[in-house]
């Protein structure tokens, strides 16, 4: 399905469609798929761990030119080295350097940058199981304290603020995989969220690029709430406990926007990117003079310090890519949270919970 925009042309105007170019609903549940294979490797053995290839920090080291430069570097060292039969004197003048002392620096701002990001995207998880969970809430009192069809009426709209939420957040950082043509609509026409005349109401808001709708939607929640009240199917008390979980779901919600539109500072990863591309470079040059020359040169001993200049690589790079990914957990990367998990395991609890009897 594509959108469509007018473009004049002349005295003419005509309509030029716009295709969507985010992943389809097949598509997103293929990476939802693999999402969900990768978190149970967590568990196995070393040697099948060491075994995979997607989901890991191999993708981005091969990938990268900055670890490509630096063993490039070290081997041209080293060729010279044995193309050249007396000791250079800058061999002498490298001994007195200690690149070790930056090594240690970038390391510990490096873990640092792991750990923050790390913390952002728990923090995050926990918004995302928050909103899963103030939902199943709301379905279980509208269940026992109102009647069928309000009851089913607020769930629906809880259940599609829920979605649109996901959808909305493309309008800030960088963007989100879940649009409203492959996602929401997916959603609302399998589980019956939203009336044509609800869809309709909502279509001055533009889904994809705002939160407008999911805030809309949680008012309608609210109004639901209030007039159940006014109709005298519960009282002041249990009107203000509905909303508590409402607008707790609404902080739930604000808070994944909030941290999605806060990055890091571009200037601390700046900081690190700089530190890494000077680093890599001095650490394969230190270690490639310090591999013997003259009558000290040895085919062992050279394949020995090339492995290390590449697993210091793996250790800067790989700690750097491994920050990165988590500064967006709602992305399309393997790495990100499963969020079609979250909204088709909460459509089936309320399912469960509206469907529940008890004889």
């Amino acid at each position: 399905m594509s959108k469509s925009v007018a473009v004049a042309s002349g005295a003419d105007v005509y309509v030029e469609p716009i295709k969507e170019d985010r992943p389809d609903f097949k598509e997103l549940k293929e990476i939802e798929k693999q999402r969900r294979e990768i978190l149970l490797r967590a568990e196995l053995p070393f040697w099948r761990i060491l075994m995979f290839w997607s989901g890991t920090c191999l993708k981005e080291i091969v990938s990268d030119t900055l670890v490509w430069t630096t063993i490039i570097i070290y081997i041209g060292i080293r060729i010279y080295a044995w193309v050249v039969t007396y000791v250079p004197d800058s061999v002498t003048l490298l001994q007195k350097t200690n690149v070790g002392i930056l090594g240690g620096f970038l390391s510990f701002f490096l873990v640092l940058f792991v750990n923050q990001t790390n913390g952002r995207f728990l923090e995050m998880y926990g918004f995302s199981k928050a909103c899963s969970g103030r939902i199943q809430d709301v379905a279980g009192l509208a269940k026992t304290q109102l009647p069928i069809e309000v009851a089913d009426r607020l769930v629906r709209h809880f259940n599609a603020a829920h979605i649109a939420g996901y959808v909305g957040l493309n309008a800030i950082g960088m963007g989100s995989p879940y649009s409203k043509t492959y996602f929401f609509d997916h959603y609302n026409e399998e589980a019956k969220l939203l009336t044509p005349a609800e869809m309709e109401e909502l279509s001055r808001h533009d889904m994809d690029h705002s939160g407008l709708c999911m805030k809309e939607l949680v008012t309608w929640c609210q109004q639901d709430v209030t007039d159940a009240r006014v109709a005298g199917h519960i009282d002041t008390y249990q009107e203000k406990y509905f909303h508590d979980k409402i607008l707790a779901f609404r902080a739930a919600m604000d808070g994944m926007y909030d941290y999605t539109d806060q990055p890091p500072h571009f200037f601390y990863i700046h900081f690190l990117v700089l530190l890494s591309a000077l680093y890599l470079p001095l650490f394969a040059i230190d270690t490639a003079y310090a591999a013997g020359w003259g009558d000290e040169k040895s085919y062992g001993l050279d394949v020995l310090q090339g492995l290390i200049v590449f697993l210091q690589c793996v250790f800067v790079v790989g700690l750097r890519s491994l920050a990165t990914n988590m500064i967006d957990p709602y992305g399309d990367d393997l790495e990100d949270l499963s969020v079609i998990n979250y909204v088709e395991g909460t459509l089936e609890i309320c399912s469960t919970i509206m469907n529940a009897k008890q004889e």
